[in-house]
């Protein structure tokens, strides 16, 4: 990242701050969300990942923790956790594998198909906001092909939420839902940098200092829009937010090919 232009790095703290924002409000997204505009700015998904997996450990262990505190100080749910240690348990045993060889996908594959793969994915997810036909999971089976998919695609770019959550939501309560979510993104973001720390990947560590404020910034606008969004009806935001994504997404693919 040190060759990028001025208005490149304003770019990227903004979408940074959005990421933020998306990760607290929703409990998932913040890579999703944010990593298709990143790749318009500077095309090569190992120059973000790292700091967004950073961002991860951090801002997931904090929300998780603060729950945590605010049930022991609530009286009236003191004997139940914020986290469902249960069905989390449950769900790495079918992801573990998936993940690993997800991880070992993004360290071989090119930059180039790297960020297809990406686009692509992000195109389904962005359909489906716009359609208000989001992943669901009703069946056992189902359940594991989508635990399955979800962790590999989170090995190769951290951008399997959306299927992880189709599970999670059917068996998760909802108000342990978005810091269970967290202590997974939690889990699977230190295999991931583990793996990046093995091979030898710029953790670009210089740019997490004015990073992570801009993520901050996000993240205490989320944690407002999350307790808005716990009561509104939030199906008008998602299909707005989907096609943007859709135009994000061919616009990506359409400079890829061409690039290529």
């Amino acid at each position: 990242m040190a060759d990028l232009l001025w208005y490149q790095y304003a770019l990227i703290g903004l979408i940074f701050a959005w990421s933020g924002f998306v990760r607290t409000s929703l409990g998932f997204g913040g890579a999703v969300l944010a990593l298709p505009f990143l790749l318009l700015v500077h095309n090569d998904p190992l120059v973000f990942l790292p700091i967004i997996a950073i961002h991860l450990l951090i801002f997931s262990s904090w929300i998780a923790w603060q729950g945590n505190r605010q049930i022991k100080a609530d009286t009236t749910t003191a004997t139940q956790s914020n986290i469902d240690w249960r069905y989390l348990k449950k769900a790495l045993k079918i992801m573990i594998v998936p993940k690993l060889i997800g991880v070992v996908g993004l360290l071989t594959l090119p930059p180039m198909i790297m960020t297809n793969i990406i686009f692509a994915i992000v195109l389904v997810y962005a359909a489906s906001y716009v359609l208000n036909k989001p992943f669901k999971s009703q069946h056992r089976y189902v359940d594991v092909v989508l635990l399955g998919l979800g962790g590999y695609v989170s090995g190769t770019s951290l951008i399997g939420a959306p299927l992880i959550v189709a599970v999670f939501a059917a068996h998760v309560a909802k108000e342990q839902l978005r810091d269970t979510m967290f202590v997974l993104w939690f889990i699977l973001v230190v295999i991931k940098m583990v793996s990046f720390i093995v091979a030898g990947v710029d953790l670009q560590l210089v740019h997490q200092l004015w990073l992570l404020p801009c993520a901050f910034a996000g993240h205490l606008l989320g944690e407002r829009a999350h307790r808005y969004l716990q009561k509104a009806d939030t199906v008008l935001f998602f299909r707005v937010l989907g096609v943007v994504l859709i135009a994000v997404s061919v616009m990506g693919l359409a400079f890829s090919t061409l690039a290529a």
